[in-house]
């Protein structure tokens, strides 16, 4: 049996951290909030709504890809599962935010 990986899921949301009106992204699918960049865990694989953890997903980090471009790392607060995610910072409708990017940066250049 061959499970899929990843399901298309690219619909709009309100953030729970911000209450930002979330539009769906233009290329690709969005799983976290362009202006807080937090997300909800609710995935094991993209788009297969199987965690049953429903944590907010913090951004503690910004991670590069060589391919991908800048990638968001999030925690669970309530499990501590670790995911990345592409950033879309090009997205011509609602592009994420290059200041909270940069804040998270910032904060985790302090850490060492």
């Amino acid at each position: 049996m061959v499970t899929r990986r990843f399901t298309v899921i690219n619909e709009s949301f309100v953030c729970e951290v911000c209450l930002t009106n979330v539009q769906p992204l233009h290329t690709g699918c969005r799983n976290h909030c362009p202006q807080c960049l937090h997300s909800v865990h609710l995935d094991h694989f993209p788009g297969d709504r199987a965690a049953n953890c429903d944590g907010i997903m913090d951004p503690i980090a910004i991670k590069t890809h060589s391919k991908k471009g800048y990638m968001v790392v999030h925690r669970c607060r309530v499990c501590g599962y670790e995911t990345v995610n592409k950033l879309a910072l090009d997205d011509p409708v609602q592009p994420d935010s290059m200041e909270t990017v940069l804040d998270i940066m910032k904060n985790n250049a302090w850490k060492g």
